[in-house]
This record gives structure tokens, C-alpha cells and sequence, in this order.
């Protein structure tokens, strides 16, 4: 391993998580896993993709709130540049945690690294605990099938479940709105190999012009939009519960679209 940065450290110091003297928070995250993480991230973050942010300040500065926003780009390259969005660019900075698709539980070395940086298994209950403590959840309503969009289709905004919904109005979790821009770009699929991806043990292996799935080094953007809070208790109708998701939806969907109007145009450098 590299070493970790100086200046990483002492935001990972910040953070406003229970560590204790061990360095381990009540959920097994640990500090030095975390520096490390950030150290790797910056250099993607900042040099390879040269992140543009707009909107962060929406981006509540303590106490639980839910990151929703579209799927894109082969692999999780947007969960990555999203929460090092939120340890860089917040203040303070906030450590964001997702909900893992289960396969990454069997995939020892991947699955120990992604539960002591804060990733766990996407049940409906490791969900609600973590907001319960007033953490900062990151939720992809798309699931996998986002990232399996090809390239064609990166702009695209698929069905969402109405899971995060009914959680952020049972827990009274406001939710952050966002748009990715760039995934498609970044990792260009041209088909999706579904077999492959059953042996291997993953939903698919995403296929590019150039064969692997590596992202190609592209100015990526993410649009913060303001927050939305949603009453009820999480058992309404599904009528009712589904409105409240569209309008989460085509809020995401006016962030694409400004944000790939502003790509499209040139606008967006860093």
C-alpha cells in the first residue's frame, strides 16, 4: 500500500463518526481503512476524472439525510466519485454509506474493504440503523440494472422502487437529489455479458469498444439538487408512495438534463 496522505488523515479525523480508541466505529469502519481509501479516491477524483461539483452546499453538514440519484458507467464509478465528493469537497466532510448489492458479500477481499469503509449489504434494515444514527445514505433507486445502461442509453433514467421512499418517510430522512454526468462516457458498454457474469458471480460483465471495462480518463460532474422531505410513515398506499418517487425522479431528471446540456456545450471544465 501506498502512503496515506497527511492532509487525508486529519479529514478522516473530522469526520463525525464514534471511533473509538481502536479506531473503529460501532459499524466496523475503521479510520485507517478509510484514509487509505481517500488517498486511492483523491487521485481518481481530483487528477483522473477531474470531478466538477455544483450544488454541494444542499448536502445536509450533519445529521441523517439520503443521496438519491441515477446509475451509470459499467461499475460503481459514480458511488466512488460521490463519496469523495462528500470527504473533499463538504465542511465538514461527511463519510458517505451505501447499500452493497449482495454479491459483493461473497467476494472475500472486496467485501472486507467495503464494510470497513462504511458499504454494507443492501437490506431494508442495515438501511434504516444507519439512519437512524444520522448517517449519510446513498441510495441508486435504478439498482444494477443502471449500470447496466449502454452507452447509448447513459442519459437514460429507468423505473425507480419505491424502497428508499418508504424508508426516508419512516425515518423521517430528507433526500438529496443528484444527477452523475459522464459514466457513460467514462466507461462507454457496448453490451453486457450475462453468462460470463453468472460463472464469475456478478450480475454481468460490461463490454466497451475497446474490450475491458476500464473507465477511460473523462471530466465527470455531479449536480446537487436542494433538499426534498416527504411525511408519512412509509405504509401508505402504493399510489401515494409512488408520486412521492416520480417526483424524485424527474427532479434527477432535470439535473441530467442541465447537466448534460452544460457538457454538450462545453461549459464544464475543471
Amino acid at each position: 500500500m501506498w502512503p496515506i496522505a497527511d492532509d487525508v488523515r486529519a479529514r478522516v479525523d473530522r469526520l463525525d463518526l464514534p471511533f473509538n480508541e481502536l479506531g473503529l466505529d460501532p459499524y466496523g469502519i475503521r479510520k485507517e481503512d478509510l484514509a487509505w481509501s481517500f488517498t486511492t479516491l483523491r487521485f481518481f477524483y481530483e487528477r483522473y476524472f477531474r470531478v466538477s461539483v455544483e450544488g454541494a452546499h444542499h448536502v445536509p453538514p450533519r445529521g441523517r439525510a439520503m443521496l438519491v440519484g441515477n446509475h451509470s458507467g459499467g461499475w460503481a464509478v459514480d458511488g466512488m466519485m460521490v463519496t469523495a465528493c462528500c470527504f473533499f469537497e463538504l465542511e465538514p466532510p461527511r463519510l458517505v454509506q451505501s447499500m452493497a448489492d449482495k454479491f459483493m458479500s461473497r467476494m472475500p477481499f472486496i467485501s472486507a474493504i467495503t464494510s470497513r469503509t462504511g458499504n454494507f449489504v443492501g437490506l431494508p434494515e442495515n438501511a434504516a440503523h444507519l439512519l437512524e444514527h444520522d448517517r449519510l445514505l446513498m441510495v441508486f433507486p435504478e439498482g444494477a440494472r443502471g449500470t447496466a445502461k449502454l452507452y447509448w442509453e447513459r442519459n437514460s433514467l429507468l423505473d425507480f422502487g419505491s424502497g428508499f421512499m418508504r424508508l426516508a418517510m419512516k425515518t423521517n430522512t430528507p433526500i438529496v437529489p443528484f444527477a452523475f454526468v459522464g459514466g457513460g462516457d467514462a466507461i462507454p458498454t457496448i453490451m453486457n455479458l450475462y453468462r460470463l457474469g453468472e460463472k464469475l458471480g456478478v450480475p454481468y460483465v460490461p463490454v466497451t469498444p475497446y474490450g475491458v471495462a476500464l473507465p477511460r480518463p473523462v471530466p465527470l460532474e455531479v449536480y446537487f439538487g436542494e433538499p426534498l422531505a416527504f411525511k408519512g410513515t412509509g405504509d401508505e398506499e402504493d399510489a401515494v408512495v409512488f408520486e412521492n418517487v416520480e417526483r424524485v425522479r424527474q427532479r434527477i431528471r432535470r439535473l441530467l438534463d442541465q447537466g448534460d446540456a452544460r457538457r454538450r456545450s462545453g461549459e464544464v471544465s475543471r
